[in-house]
């Protein structure tokens, strides 16, 4: 059996929020903003594929009434 390997993490993004909440809020609110910007995930990829799956599921069910009415 394999050794399980323990994985980093990325304490980055925990840094910024303690420092922000020590901070004075009107600092804190750009190193929100700044935190903000570092986040920023691409799931376009996502939308692709749900709408492909919405596109096939019709497309099943539509081939499925069609044939009800002939296979009656």
């Amino acid at each position: 059996m394999a050794k399980k390997q323990k994985r980093q993490v990325n304490r980055s993004y925990i840094n910024v929020s303690s420092q922000a909440e020590a901070s004075a809020p009107a600092s804190s609110a750009s190193s929100r903003s700044a935190a903000n910007v570092e986040f920023n995930p691409d799931y376009s990829y996502v939308i692709q594929d749900l709408k492909r799956i919405g596109i096939l599921a019709v497309s099943f069910i539509g081939i499925l009434v069609v044939l009800s009415f002939f296979l009656r």
